[in-house]
């Protein structure tokens, strides 16, 4: 933004227009990514919406598994269309292995009933919303995200305060480093909690990752607050390390959003992502009344984000007695 700034006030554009009209790239850029999302994206990692329950049935039926899914979204049991055999139940092969061996036909069933995304009723929609294991994705998120907006919106202005020395520029420059480490951090979280949960095989382990990710990030707000530092060395290491766990936190709790609730998937993820913004209206709000004190707002953003993942950190990852999403 600093550069198209610049840019627009090189060609001539006063400082009152130069930004007001420097925000109708980013506008481009945001519209042409949605209507690419729009009509380029499939509704559903398996294909189109109205086909989920096909999708499902089929994959039972890889898995030697015989069942329906009826369109209303009810998955019942079937019976088996296959040629009898001699073998009895337990010498019989099976298509699934590992941990699914250990699952008899119903259960299968049972789980993919469970994890089919239903058209929920509004008091459904209030139950996940109001459901522990949502509200630990919820809260995780608001700090970390939300966390993630408002330094984005002052950090150029922190580096001014502290280096009077750097240009507008070059201070946006290094402030737009903290949003660029999005690009492999985020992800890189993400890959993170899928390669523990591979190796352990449980969503705790998830739960985990996710935690250590927000108490770390904690730890780097609360240390760039405390010493406010006026090395550039200094400060630029600790946003850099900051950068890696706040950003890598976002995509570890969404690596973890699809286990809670998954018959719901879209109302989690709806519902934390807006905690996450929610998040960052408050600490915006918190900058606000603080002024150029952004020291002080950085060590009170990681009181309130340990504080927040320890609250939340004894709650069980997936609900009792559900079935799927382990």
């Amino acid at each position: 933004m600093p550069a198209v700034y610049n840019a627009l006030r090189k060609d001539g554009l006063s400082n009152h227009k130069a930004w007001r009209v420097s925000f109708i790239v980013p506008g481009i850029l945001i519209v042409f990514v949605a209507v690419c999302l729009l009509t380029l994206c499939p509704d559903t990692p398996t294909g189109k919406w109205s086909e989920r329950f096909a999708a499902t049935d089929e994959n039972l039926r890889r898995h030697s598994v015989s069942g329906i899914v009826q369109v209303p979204g009810a998955i019942t049991d079937a019976p088996t269309l296959d040629k009898p055999s001699d073998l009895s139940e337990s010498d019989k092969p099976h298509g699934w292995k590992d941990n699914e061996a250990q699952a008899t036909d119903h259960e299968m069933l049972d789980t993919a009933r469970g994890e089919v995304v239903q058209k929920p009723s509004f008091h459904e929609v209030m139950r996940v919303m109001s459901s522990p294991q949502t509200l630990v994705t919820a809260a995780c998120y608001f700090c970390t995200f939300g966390a993630e907006l408002a330094i984005n919106s002052i950090l150029g202005n922190y580096y001014t305060k502290n280096f009077p020395t750097l240009t507008l520029q070059e201070s946006g420059n290094w402030a737009a480093m903290f949003g660029l480490l999005n690009g492999v951090m985020r992800p890189l979280g993400g890959f993170i909690s899928d390669l523990v949960y591979r190796r352990t095989h449980s969503v705790w382990a998830k739960k985990i990752v996710l935690h250590i990710y927000g108490l770390l990030t904690g730890v780097f707000l609360i240390a760039i607050g405390v010493t406010n530092p006026h090395s550039q060395t200094t400060m630029f290491g600790l946003v850099a390390g900051l950068a890696i766990f706040l950003e890598g936190g976002n995509g570890a709790d969404f690596g973890l959003v699809p286990h809670v609730h998954p018959h719901a998937n879209g109302i989690v993820s709806g519902f934390t992502g807006a905690a996450g913004n929610f998040g960052g209206i408050i600490f915006a709000i918190i900058f606000r009344y603080n002024g150029k004190d952004y020291a002080k707002v950085f060590w009170i953003i990681g009181v309130i984000t340990v504080a927040l993942n320890l609250a939340v950190g004894w709650i069980k990852p997936i609900p009792k007695g559900q079935i799927g999403g382990r």
